[in-house]
């Protein structure tokens, strides 16, 4: 196998950074929706079985990026399973008052 030259290291760095980006912009689509839902007191239009099963592949991606030691895996599905916990929770709240 080849030695790493400087060209593949700083490939790698870019594909770091992207997978970072990557994960942040999508895992923080969740946060207007946990906004949205605490301000209006409302989780009338959330549908908790399609929450369920997200927090569940989510956390099999976090699962995943443990494994193989990826920390923007983590990261990502870290942030993304919060705050789908998040919506879950709130729905559970609020649903309970109506």
């Amino acid at each position: 196998m080849p030695a790493p030259t400087a060209d593949s290291a700083a490939l790698s760095t870019l594909f770091e950074i992207i997978g970072y980006a990557a994960g942040l912009l999508t895992s923080l689509a969740y946060l207007p929706q946990v906004v949205r839902i605490a301000r209006t007191r409302s989780a009338d239009d959330i549908s908790l079985p399609t929450f369920r099963l997200l927090a569940v592949g989510v956390s099999l991606w976090l699962v995943y990026g443990i494994g193989i030691g990826s920390w923007p895996v983590m990261a990502a599905n870290a942030v993304g399973l919060t705050l789908i916990l998040a919506v879950i929770w709130l729905k559970l709240r609020y649903s309970r008052r109506a």
